[in-house]
């Protein structure tokens, strides 16, 4: 930010089209079922400056997104299934986050939340307490999301 160069400015010039471009899309929201669900998502060593994963996830609330991110993880993964259940334990956090909202706004869920995950191995690895000796440097994140 404090030497711009010519590369910056069309990187910006091509960020400010795709907007235009895009003006007329946005999220609808529609009634229905308050039935909470997510989708977790990570790349294995996605950057290859720093080889460090990224997560991606978003929330819904029956049909209408309500919470989603994209971001790098803290930590370079080992496997692809570390990298999913890592982003797993951050989609977890973040489900728990809207369920404390919709609490404070005396709205109760009528179903345990549902999370979506697309690696059999971190799902085996999260419902099965036995593989948890394993990986013992996931300790915290495997007892959040059995929670």
């Amino acid at each position: 930010m404090m030497n711009p160069s010519k590369t910056h400015f069309l990187l910006v010039e091509r960020i400010l089209r795709y907007i235009q471009g895009t003006m007329e899309y946005g999220i609808t929201f529609s009634p229905g079922d308050m039935h909470l669900h997510a989708y977790s998502d990570a790349d294995w060593a996605g950057d290859p400056s720093t080889r460090r994963s990224t997560t991606g996830f978003v929330v819904f609330i029956g049909s209408n997104p309500v919470s989603w991110q994209s971001k790098k993880q803290g930590s370079v993964s080992r496997s692809s299934t570390e990298a999913e259940y890592r982003a797993l334990a951050n989609t977890a956090v973040d489900i728990a986050w809207v369920q404390q909202v919709l609490a404070d706004l005396h709205e109760y869920l009528p179903e345990p939340p549902l999370l979506f995950c697309d690696n059999l191995s971190a799902l085996a690895l999260s419902s099965n307490p036995v593989q948890h000796s394993r990986i013992k440097h996931l300790d915290i994140d495997f007892h959040f999301i059995r929670e």
